[in-house]
């Protein structure tokens, strides 16, 4: 059964939310900064020449370790979300009002792009690595990220929203991290492997590119709440109160 509740501008805009929102930014900003520049790096070393197994690998490792972090680094402020899919999940389920939602989306979204600005400075205008379908429709496409982001926001209720499991540390960002990158290893070559409006966002933003983007947003966002309706209803036994930070 879906819980979305809307919420309250009082509670939206009290003193720990906009710190939610600005550790959010600072998260994502980070988080995309690793990613999208580890892609960058790779087409520096092979001069643009086309992503191969160790290449790939490589990409999956920065991802889920700067994800690891980012979580970890905001889990106690905000939730760590990082990512409008799991935001939008953890909604799903009851643990996030859509008002707060929405200003977590703008947080995220803002993050991604400065993330992505700042990398065509510093790297002196190199190309931007946008996501796009390769191989496959993208109806295909979408159906990758339906399954890899309800595989990630799965894992997020598994190990940090069930309130039946309690903290679980540093267990948590780190399965969210690993899951991350198995499912680039998995996706990468094909969607791309996104799992994130956010991380797709910013690096359309910085090249102008916004062909097939969709994918980016109608994958996620079904898998994500998907995930979160399936865990809500099957697990999770009583309704919790709409909150914050529910993680880790």
């Amino acid at each position: 059964m879906v819980k979305l509740a809307f919420g309250s501008f009082g509670d939206s805009f009290s003193g720990t939310s906009v710190r939610s929102y600005v550790a959010e930014f600072i998260a994502t900003l980070l988080f995309v900064f690793a990613g999208v520049g580890s892609a960058i790096s790779y087409g520096q070393l092979t001069q643009g020449g086309a992503l191969d197994p160790a290449g790939l690998v490589a990409i999956a490792i920065a991802h889920a370790f700067a994800l690891f972090v980012g979580v970890a680094m905001a889990a106690n402020i905000s939730g760590g979300h990082l990512n409008p899919a799991v935001t939008f999940g953890l909604a799903v389920g009851g643990h996030v009002t859509i008002l707060t939602g929405l200003f977590y989306w703008v947080a995220q979204l803002l993050g991604a792009t400065v993330a992505c600005l700042l990398l065509q400075f510093v790297t002196n205008g190199q190309p931007m690595p946008t996501h796009a379908v390769s191989g496959i429709s993208e109806v295909e496409g979408v159906v990758m990220e339906i399954v890899i982001t309800f595989a990630l926001v799965y894992t997020v209720y598994a190990t940090a929203a069930d309130p039946k499991k309690g903290s679980l540390g540093t267990i948590a960002p780190m399965a969210i991290g690993f899951i991350v990158g198995a499912n680039i290893l998995a996706a990468g070559p094909f969607s791309g492997g996104s799992m994130n409006p956010a991380r797709s966002f910013g690096p359309a933003v910085a090249a102008g590119n916004f062909s097939g983007h969709w994918v980016y947003w109608v994958g996620p966002l079904i898998g994500g709440g998907l995930a979160g309706l399936v865990y809500g209803d099957v697990f999770i036994a009583s309704y919790q109160p709409v909150g914050h930070q529910d993680y880790p």
